[in-house]
């Protein structure tokens, strides 16, 4: 989970991850979107594909970017689990809400 909240951290990987949500994107496609260098691009793109939030596919000189949605919802919900703010899946309150106060 360090990996995934360490690659959340930057704006510009938060950037890459919601264009990558619209589609899959060549690097080429991302780095037009900005005004950083290759090698900076590249380092983004590395702790991206190290946190398994991206996946990428080479083809002939071109890699293509995907987002790993799965991973980041897994993180997400990990998350709020560890501070007891996930819910069950289907939606319904967790057990003790609505109900009787608990008195300690």
């Amino acid at each position: 989970m360090d990996k995934i909240f360490k690659a959340l951290s930057d704006p510009t990987r938060r950037r890459i991850l919601q264009l990558l949500r619209e589609r899959d994107m060549t690097a080429g496609e991302l780095a037009d979107r900005f005004t950083l260098g290759k090698s900076t691009l590249s380092a983004h793109f590395q702790v991206l594909r190290d946190a398994e939030l991206v996946t990428s596919t080479k083809s002939g000189t071109s890699i293509t970017y995907r987002l790993n949605l799965s991973v980041l919802e897994e993180a997400l919900l990990g998350f709020a689990d560890l501070f007891g703010l996930a819910r069950p899946r289907g939606g319904a309150a967790p057990s003790g809400e609505g109900g009787e106060a608990s008195h300690g």
